[in-house]
């Protein structure tokens, strides 16, 4: 021990301590240090503390530090940055709340034995301070972190709540997080703290990182605070609070983007005010919020499961189901023959139950639905009956009525190519009428083709109606890739670019894994069009961007001087209708999906004309022969 204190220039530090071979010593030598590290001004205290936060890291479940004062020493370590600058500004110490911060949400994050400790400690005084923004935004942070585990367990979530101001400061937080990162630290490219970029990069440094980490920590700024609100909102007493509209209509942007994709951040507080009948009122009042779970329930979000569940809830509830039933059931039917989607099992059949329900028990309210939203009712009802009916048919009538489908199919790809788009619609709306329910396979043909017509017809709504209808149909779910790509287009004409995004991120990674030689892609290029797109949209979805737009920094542009945002000049990406028609007006090319061929055919006789050759006028016909 005397060796190891002569060659440490800090003799009796914290790592000098944890060599100590005697684990009785070695205890009390633990127990001592933290008692007397916050009331000693020496250098070097940086960097015991960042040890700590390196084994709290690795090691949060290690009940060894917990006994013996950490939470006291981390909290004090806090409170001494809050109120001693003159400290906080010397040597590397600017460093210790953040670290200290962080150790304490490191620890509490499993254990809620851990977390007991943590709040007899004394830990969430000065964690609300931080959260108050008494430093900066780097500590609200790790703060938000740290409160947010705390309010998950039954026996610490009322010593948060006793401190009235978190709920409120989290939901401000939530609300303006993104626009303070980016004000306080992206902008600045020359004038970051150097502190923060240390941080944010661990030393490695350059302004490309730390600016890709900032959007990551701005994003997680937000979803964390979005955790610790959700907490509270499991609380009915405090839903009025949480059910403000600011923040109501703000919660399904808030996305976390694809750099916090495993957060389920706006949606998942939806979710769980929805579950709430307190809830479901405040949110049946917001109509931009039920169009918001319409478009999340048909995209490719993770969260689908999540917006479909609050749609349903609303529906179910007599003091809101009239509120949003014309909004709300367009995109349940258009769902409602989905199977499995995550744990829910057979979630088409509980959206009919729960759509027919809602129905009855509206009585003469019925009369008040606008006469699109019954008439997709009736086809609902009449599709189930129809689904019955065919049940008892003989199989001999079944493939009469599938190769009627193909005929006309067939006449629809014909209308199609001689630029007849509203004729060959209809075509395929006939084909629809007669195809097997049960031929799930021919459907997705005949929605997707449908789609297309739609997107060249202008007419993006039916168009995402149709390639919902074969996405849900396909095996496996949502992965059909051309009603992947149709979609995103779709949702392109709507200024909708985070459900674009996504279905177009998906379109590429079909296309990576098809055997369809019109999807494959070759030597693992993603096509040109298909990267427009997502460049696009990742420019409109950009985290930053409002705060960009509103601040006016240079940042509102893209690096090829692109100003992001729907009025931007979008040249660069061609519309569904520039892709699909030559230059003289004439239909390039009709959409062909193996599905519809016998498995005999062998594969596809012609080779689809790059987007290039398209452009140029190049005329090729691609028509399916057979079921």
């Amino acid at each position: 021990m005397d060796k190891i204190s002569q060659d440490c220039p800090y003799p009796g530090c914290f790592f000098c301590v944890m060599k100590e071979g005697n684990p009785n010593k070695r205890r009390a030598s633990i127990m001592k240090f933290f008692r007397e590290l916050p009331s000693q001004d020496d250098d070097g205290q940086v960097l015991p503390i960042s040890g700590l936060w390196n084994t709290a890291m690795a090691h949060p479940n290690d009940p060894e530090f917990i006994d013996l004062g950490i939470f006291e020493c981390m909290a004090a370590l806090v409170w001494k940055g809050l109120k001693n600058r003159r400290w906080l500004s010397h040597d590397q110490n600017v460093y210790i709340p953040y670290y200290a911060a962080h150790i304490i949400g490191s620890y509490t994050m499993n254990m809620e034995d851990f977390a007991e400790s943590a709040v007899h400690a004394g830990v969430i005084p000065p964690l609300v301070e931080l959260l108050r923004g008494r430093l900066t935004w780097v500590e609200q942070r790790v703060a938000v972190r740290a409160l947010g585990h705390l309010a998950t367990y039954p026996s610490t979530f009322p010593a948060v709540a006793s401190h009235g101001e978190v709920l409120e400061l989290s939901i401000q937080l939530a609300l303006s997080s993104l626009e303070i990162v980016y004000t306080h630290f992206y902008q600045l490219v020359d004038r970051r703290p150097s502190y923060h970029c240390d941080l944010l990069t661990r030393g490695m440094g350059g302004v490309e990182m730390e600016s890709r980490k900032a959007e990551e920590w701005a994003s997680q700024l937000q979803c964390w605070s979005l955790q610790l609100i959700n907490c509270f909102a499991f609380k009915s007493e405090f839903l009025p609070i949480v059910c403000k509209p600011e923040l109501l209509m703000k919660l399904p942007g808030m996305w976390g983007g694809l750099v916090n994709e495993n957060s389920p951040a706006g949606i998942g507080l939806l979710r769980t005010i929805c579950h709430h009948k307190l809830g479901r009122g405040p949110v049946a009042n917001c109509p931009g919020v039920i169009e918001a779970l319409c478009n999340i329930a048909r995209s490719s979000d993770d969260w689908q499961y999540m917006a479909i569940d609050c749609l349903l809830w609303l529906l179910q509830d007599p003091n809101t189901c009239h509120k949003v039933i014309d909004k709300a059931a367009p995109a349940l039917i258009d769902l409602a023959e989905i199977s499995t989607l995550g744990d829910h099992k057979k979630l088409g059949e509980s959206i009919v139950n729960v759509l027919q329900e809602c129905v009855q028990s509206m009585g003469a309210g019925r009369n008040s639905l606008s006469p699109r939203t019954k008439e997709q009712l009736d086809e609902l009802a009449n599709s189930r009956k129809r689904l019955k009916w065919e049940k008892n048919m003989p199989k001999e009538d079944l493939h009469i009525k599938q190769a009627a489908a193909l005929v006309v199919k067939l006449e629809g790809n014909s209308l199609f190519s001689s630029g007849n788009f509203a004729g060959a619609a209809s075509k395929y709306s006939e084909a629809l009428a007669l195809c097997p329910m049960k031929s799930k396979k021919e459907r997705v043909v005949l929605y997707s083709n449908r789609a297309q017509c739609h997107l060249l017809l202008q007419q993006p709504l039916e168009a995402i109606s149709d390639t919902t209808h074969a996405l849900c149909l396909h095996n496996p779910l949502n992965r059909h890739a051309k009603s992947l790509w149709r979609r995103a287009q779709a949702y392109d004409m709507l200024g909708l670019a985070k459900e674009s995004l996504l279905d177009a991120i998906l379109f590429i990674n079909e296309c990576s894994q098809s055997s369809d030689p019109d999807l494959s892609l070759k030597q693992n290029k993603v096509p040109d069009y298909a990267e427009r797109l997502v460049k696009k949209q990742m420019r409109a979805a950009w985290l930053f961007r409002e705060a960009a737009l509103k601040h006016g920094g240079v940042h509102c542009e893209g690096d090829d001087g692109v100003v992001y945002g729907r009025d931007a000049d979008d040249s660069e990406w061609e519309t569904a209708s520039e892709s699909e028609i030559g230059n003289d007006g004439r239909v390039d090319a009709v959409d062909e999906d193996s599905e519809w061929q016998n498995d005999d055919e062998g594969k596809n006789k012609y080779e689809k004309p790059s987007m290039k050759e398209m452009k140029h006028g190049y005329n090729v016909q691609l028509v399916e022969d057979g079921l």
